[in-house]
């Protein structure tokens, strides 16, 4: 069966000529009243004089960097298409990347581990790489809906609202403590990931989009409207923050405290600490989990769900099995993350999980590159980092930040790291690494 391969066609040197002497065209309409023209004082009378060689100049050389730019495209492209052809050709040649990402993950890694003993007195600077981790664990989480299974979701707040009341609700009305309320509330988050996924198994784009979208909101309101559960608009406040295996963060006292069991001076500072490593450590278990999951068959059934429902089903897949495991495993990271959350702030309030949430977290996911756990974690530093410096300029910091990921867009259309290594590769003997 013959392939239609469709390549774009290299600019000939004529046809360069002839966008250059377009656009001299159009610089010389321009540059006559501009620059050929100009008015001059001659005895207290305004008379026009011509400026003829300055007007050719300026043509001249609107032509000529109209040619070499055009040429410098054409010779860009053309090495661009190069590679993308020796990229198919020969697949080995890809594992080049590999080694530089693996790398900057471990610096990454080493970087978020020392970065509270860095800025230790720097309270600001561990708090906004909270807020940052908070993120990409999100963003990872999404990451399987959207980027392995393709499923588009603009409801994914809902799960993280759902976390974090239920811990809310746990520690406030029952007592329980972090790491009692963590599973549970994981397992409840899933279950409404669940409630979505089965009544929405049959649609796709951007039906699937306005479901999940009415449902965030859903949640939203039952939030604001179920006073007696949830608090209403008021919220759930009082909520406790976990503590280092029992040992609160709090000054010395009659009970053992942080400060004293390990004999130090108390600090405020030590909460943050402990609150940026404990989700440090939340967030790379999320990676490794999905990591994982990745190379098993049921996330190569994401990935073919992604690329081909309906190969996938004449295949025999289960496809509803597969979206609902794919809605309920990502809503179950965003529901640990809505723990962390509550936890970390102490009140939570219906104002936290908007549809601006969600919005920021699809944007990490599209922006960093569908299916990139390495592009997530530069997406999240990009989109929390950026409103942040932008604070100095307070009347045009959503227009930085607008225009910022307009650039990024058109600079990598396909995200920050659009290319990523198939979970799994074949040598051409059939042997799988």
């Amino acid at each position: 069966m013959a392939a239609l391969v469709l390549a774009q066609h290299s600019t000939s040197p004529a046809e360069r000529l002839k966008d250059a002497a377009a656009v001299a065209f159009i610089a010389l309409l321009l540059g006559i009243p501009m620059i050929g023209l100009t008015t001059v004082d001659q005895g207290g009378a305004l008379r026009i004089a011509t400026r003829w060689p300055t007007l050719c100049i300026f043509v001249g050389v609107c032509f000529a960097g109209r040619l070499l730019l055009r040429y410098a495209i054409d010779r860009l492209r053309a090495r661009k298409q190069a590679r993308e052809r020796s990229a198919v050709s020969a697949p080995t040649a890809d594992q080049a990347t590999s080694p530089l990402l693996t790398w900057i993950g471990w610096a990454a890694l080493g970087i978020s581990v020392a970065l509270p003993m860095l800025f230790s007195e720097n309270r600001y600077v561990v708090d906004t790489a909270t807020t940052v981790l908070i993120y990409v664990m999100l963003g990872w989480g999404l990451n399987v809906v959207v980027g392995l299974a393709g499923l588009l979701d603009l409801g994914y707040v809902a799960f993280y609202a759902v976390g974090a009341y239920t811990y809310g609700l746990l520690s406030t009305q029952f007592g329980w403590g972090f790491w009692q309320a963590l599973p549970v509330a994981g397992a409840v988050a899933a279950s409404f990931g669940i409630l979505l996924g089965w009544p929405t198994l049959r649609l796709r784009g951007d039906y699937l989009a306005i479901v999940t979208l009415g449902f965030g909101e859903i949640i939203r309101i039952i939030l604001v409207n179920w006073t007696e559960l949830s608090g209403g608009p008021n919220g759930i406040a009082s909520i406790p923050r976990p503590s280092f295996f029992g040992l609160p963060f709090k000054p010395p006292g009659d009970d053992p405290t942080f400060a004293s069991f390990f004999g130090l001076e108390f600090s405020t500072n030590h909460r943050i600490v402990f609150l940026y490593y404990l989700i440090l450590a939340l967030a790379l278990l999320t990676n490794l989990f999905v990591s994982r999951m990745r190379k098993l068959p049921i996330g190569r059934a994401w990935e073919a769900i992604r690329e081909d429902e309906i190969a996938c089903k004449a295949m025999g897949i289960n496809a509803r099995n597969v979206k609902l495991s794919a809605f309920a495993i990502g809503a179950m990271l965003g529901g640990f993350a809505g723990v962390f959350f509550a936890a970390r702030q102490g009140f939570i309030s219906p104002e936290s999980f908007t549809f601006n949430e969600s919005a920021i977290i699809l944007a990490i996911v599209v922006l960093g590159g569908m299916g990139s756990q390495l592009g997530v974690v530069l997406a999240s530093l990009v989109l929390v980092l950026l409103p942040e410096l932008g604070r100095d300029f307070a009347e045009y910091r959503m227009l930085l930040f607008g225009a910022a990921m307009i650039l990024i867009m058109i600079w990598k259309p396909g995200g920050i790291l659009s290319h990523r290594e198939p979970t799994l590769r074949y040598r051409a003997d059939g042997g799988r690494r």
